[in-house]
């Protein structure tokens, strides 16, 4: 109980950190991070409604606060949890669409996150107060007054609604959507390998049309802000707009904004025996062709792969490791009536559960360079942070 306890403190730390951010930081406050914002609230209220109360009752191994606590206690435990979960479910949606559709940047309206938000809200609504409603086992009464035990109802129809829609079904969704988002990612950087290869072609054979020296310059991308979506260290919501920005206003030619976005363009081709500017010219006259030998980039292109791959595995793993033995042992209680499950074990899982309010501040935000300037900047002092980048700055300056 002592992690437990921890646990319970650095929680709200953490997304009150989330909260403040957005709210006092101007470049924060965008629609893009709305969803970051309500999953913040929604994960605050865990730490704030839910934890305290479980704490207390697994430290007197009892529920001694009455039958109308208990449902208000589960309840809210039931609530915030999927709100939770299904926030996570949203911004998965939302990354889907952007790596998709390169135009969802100007569909993305205020009005459109709010009713994600919403229906997030009212799904989650509608799960908890079912209970309350009536959808109770018959044994709830008597195990709350006489057992000194609160949980949520053990109904077997009430269960495999809750479970489905709190977990199995977003689990099934949020793996759908990243799957998409890797394999669309996947073949753009293979198109783009594609695309590379034949640039070089055309270099290397002037009759073709091709440039002699640094031919293939600024290819894919397209395929460029894709990796940036997904292959940075988890990016956020807003990473994800801006690196589309740009891409998807010059449809004519989306490689022109990579660099705009803040997207590097590809770096120049090494080259071992490139003649100088001065003797290209008079050579070329002549016929001759200057001789450019290309580094291999599928190496590169297999890393860029391997890291979205590695991303998206961190942001659906600790989804997973955190929420499956709970939701298991939770449908595997009402479902088996000869299973013993330990309330050690089921107190194990549910704080694991809850382990995920304090996860999803770091996954989310914490490796934004946005939010990690905001965080200083509310930690040290809005003057000292500010004082500290122009001095590094002119320490740059003076060192050039």
């Amino acid at each position: 109980m002592g992690d437990g306890r921890w646990e319970e403190k650095r929680a709200p730390m953490r997304n009150v950190f989330v909260i403040a951010a957005i709210l006092l930081e101007r470049h924060l406050q965008n629609v893009a991070n709305y969803l970051i914002l309500s999953l913040a609230v929604a994960d605050l209220l865990v730490a704030c409604l839910v934890m305290p109360l479980g704490a207390v009752y697994e430290v007197s191994s009892q529920w001694t606060l009455g039958p109308e606590l208990c449902d208000m206690w589960t309840a809210s435990d039931v609530l915030c949890c999927t709100a939770s979960i299904l926030h996570l479910v949203a911004i998965a949606l939302d990354r889907y669409w952007a790596v998709t559709n390169i135009d969802y940047i100007h569909q993305r309206t205020a009005r459109r996150i709010g009713l994600m938000i919403l229906a997030v809200w009212a799904v989650a609504f509608l799960v908890c107060i079912a209970p309350m409603l009536g959808w109770k086992d018959p044994d709830w009464d008597a195990r709350v007054s006489r057992d000194r035990q609160c949980l949520v109802s053990q109904d077997p129809g009430y269960q495999i609604f809750a479970t489905a829609s709190s977990f199995y079904v977003p689990l099934a969704v949020i793996l759908v959507l990243y799957w998409r988002i890797f394999q669309t990612a996947r073949k753009r950087i293979r198109r783009r390998v594609t695309a590379s290869a034949g640039g070089g072609a055309a270099a290397r054979n002037p009759a073709a049309g091709g440039v002699v020296a640094g031919a293939a310059g600024t290819s894919g991308g397209l395929a460029a802000a894709v990796v940036t979506v997904i292959g940075r260290p988890l990016p956020t919501i807003s990473e994800t707009t801006t690196a589309f920005t740009t891409v998807s206003s010059n449809n004519s030619s989306p490689e022109k904004g990579s660099v705009a976005n803040g997207l590097e363009p590809d770096a120049p081709t090494v080259t071992d025996c490139a003649l100088p500017a001065a003797y290209q010219a008079p050579l070329a006259v002549a016929g001759v062709t200057s001789v450019v030998r290309r580094k291999p980039k599928d190496s590169a292109d297999s890393k860029r792969e391997r890291k979205a791959a590695k991303t998206l595995a961190i942001i659906t793993g600790a989804f997973v490791a955190c929420w499956a033995p709970f939701f298991t042992v939770a449908l595997v209680l009402p479902l088996c009536a000869a299973c013993v499950v330990s309330p050690h074990l089921m107190a194990v899982t549910l704080w694991l559960g809850y382990f995920n309010s304090t996860l999803n501040p770091v996954i989310y935000t914490v490796f934004s360079p946005e939010f990690r300037h905001a965080f200083k900047r509310l930690l040290c002092g809005r003057r000292a942070t500010d004082l500290r980048r122009r001095n590094r700055q002119l320490g740059v300056r003076y060192l050039q």
